[in-house]
């Protein structure tokens, strides 16, 4: 059986620790990739650059993923997973501190399934780590292949 991995797309070392710290508070316990920005999510989905060689058919159980990246934001990683056959499917979650309405709207236009600001306050920011796994890891039935 495959490993439930969760690829966190995020450039920031101090969200990166807290969505980590939320998880395992949570008893999620899935192995958590980081990318640090959008160029390294897709190098990792793809089989590319310093990921070169991975087995692509094993895909994230979930992407999270935040839109304030370096390289490549977060939008532009999102259309183009869409635009891959190979990734069409790959449940995304946008998880950013973004308050403007036409990151909400462009996010679920490119095909997010679902978008999440993060919480300020951290046991708010645990409830909702909480609940992201319930669902996305224990709950969503994913497409198959």
């Amino acid at each position: 059986m495959k490993t439930k991995i969760i690829l966190l797309v995020e450039d920031n070392p101090d969200d990166e620790a807290l969505t980590i710290r939320a998880f395992r508070k949570n008893n999620i316990t899935n192995e958590v990739v980081v990318a640090r920005d959008g160029v390294e999510a897709l190098d990792y989905l793809f089989g590319t650059g310093k990921y070169e060689g991975r087995d692509t058919s094993d895909l994230p159980q979930i992407v999270l993923l935040d839109l304030k990246l370096p390289k490549m934001d977060g939008l532009e990683v999102l259309r183009r997973i869409r635009a891959d056959e190979r990734t069409h499917y790959q449940p995304v979650v946008i998880l950013t501190s973004s308050k403007e309405d036409q990151d909400l709207i462009s996010g679920y236009r490119l095909g997010a399934n679902s978008y999440v600001r993060k919480p300020v306050n951290f046991e708010e920011f645990i409830e909702a780590a909480r609940q992201l796994g319930l669902y996305w890891l224990l709950l969503n039935e994913r497409p198959p292949g």
